[in-house]
């Protein structure tokens, strides 16, 4: 007998699940604060590199951010859009997680073989010298789209020789911008997890190849986690109060799930009890939830329960869950909204009217929680949190959409 979830979504309803694991105290204590800071901490080194190798850099000197902006022309105060969907070089929240990875085996590559010169700083990556290296090496990953750009570009760019595969979902203007970048494009006429998985076969196949795996790596988690610090900053910056009267609610579009169970992750790290997240799916591809609430995680699939997945956010057409975003995110998310397509095409054109803001329709999924602000089930659980409305900073967590080409978004925002 199928359960109350599983009829929802197969319904394409529109619904909040409330995780009943979740404890606003608890933090996943696989990954500390430490490696966190790390992580930053190589960024930072690689920023001389990043600055001489892209023009769009040079203003931040070489850092990877995006703004905070205020949402002005929504029915309630306090509402922000963390505009990831203008992160520079890749143009969506996979800058993060999948430039992170890439940079930190650049290092270890070059260490390895005692070519850093320690006495200059990192842009020395960007030379000959650095390119004929790496150019002996392969990076892949399989991607519907986001991550292969960010993975696909600095890679390239490095020197190491870049292949993405790509499922059917991928939109063909994301293929050509890869190929128009000497990245090598392989595509499969079957769903994210089979180009995953044959990507990762090939891979393991070559001695010199290092694949980038968006269910179980811990880099890439590591890169979204420390959006967090430089969040922190942006906050004080236009001082927003957060403490534990004052708590910030995240609403971020979820896939397959490293994005944002790294983003997760680094928030409650910096922001302890204060911050609630909530991850966005649409109906029809809400693979975290199912594994979550079913308990089996990884262990099903969407096509378990007789539904193929088809979203036009290309982004989150994702069958099957990242077995280490449930286990990560078992009691420290506090929920999950799923959207249908009318609503995504909505949103995005309700933003881009509102704010001037275009976003892709995965992006735009992260402003259902405007729909579910005087919900029984949302006022239920911030009541039980004893968390009054007024005093909440909702922050949607908006992942792409800068690179799409202008007669694309004609094409969506006309949807």
């Amino acid at each position: 007998m199928e359960n109350e979830i599983i009829k929802n979504l197969k319904s394409d309803k529109e619904f909040l699940w409330l995780n009943p694991s979740f404890n606003k105290d608890s933090l996943y204590d696989a990954i500390s604060s430490k490696q966190i800071y790390e992580a930053n901490d190589l960024l930072i080194r690689f920023s001389p590199f990043l600055k001489s190798s892209f023009k769009e850099l040079e203003p931040t000197n070489g850092i990877i951010e995006s703004p905070l902006l205020k949402l002005n022309n929504f029915s309630i105060n306090n509402i922000y859009l963390k505009e990831d969907n203008l992160l520079p070089i890749a143009g969506s929240v996979k800058a993060r997680g999948g430039i992170f990875e890439i940079l930190k085996y650049a290092e270890t590559l070059a260490t390895n073989a005692n070519i850093i010169d320690t006495k200059i700083d990192y842009s020395q990556f960007n030379s000959d010298v650095f390119r004929d290296f790496f150019s002996r090496y392969k990076i892949q990953v399989g991607s519907t789209g986001n991550l292969g750009i960010s993975i696909g570009l600095i890679s390239a760019k490095l020197g190491f020789n870049a292949i993405v595969h790509m499922s059917k979902d991928a939109k063909e203007w994301k293929k050509k911008l890869l190929r128009e970048n000497g990245v090598n494009v392989i595509e499969y006429d079957s769903n994210y997890s089979e180009a995953v998985k044959n990507g990762r076969i090939l891979s393991d196949k070559d001695d010199k190849s290092y694949f980038v795996d968006d269910e179980k790596s811990i880099n890439l988690f590591l890169g979204y986690s420390t959006a967090a610090l430089r969040l922190k900053e942006q906050l004080n910056e236009k001082q927003i109060l957060v403490d534990d009267n004052h708590p910030l609610f995240f609403y971020i579009p979820c896939g397959v799930g490293g994005a944002p169970s790294g983003i997760l992750h680094g928030l409650k790290t910096i922001f302890g009890k204060n911050v609630y997240v909530f991850y966005v799916e649409p109906v029809r591809s809400a693979s975290v939830l199912l594994g979550m609430s079913t308990g089996l995680n990884s262990k099903i699939s969407i096509e378990d329960i007789g539904m193929d997945g088809k979203t036009e956010a290309d982004g989150l057409a994702v069958g099957r869950a990242s077995e280490l975003c449930c286990e990560s995110s078992k009691n420290t998310l506090s929920g999950i909204f799923t959207i249908n397509e009318n609503s995504i095409f909505e949103l995005m054109r309700e933003l881009y009217k509102n704010e001037g803001v275009f976003v892709e329709p995965s992006a735009a999924s992260s402003m259902i929680f405007t729909k579910f602000l005087n919900a029984s089930e949302f006022l239920n659980f911030i009541n039980k949190e004893e968390i009054f409305l007024e005093n909440i900073t909702h922050i949607a967590w908006s992942t792409g959409g800068m690179l799409v080409p202008e007669k694309e978004r004609t094409i969506l925002l006309d949807k």
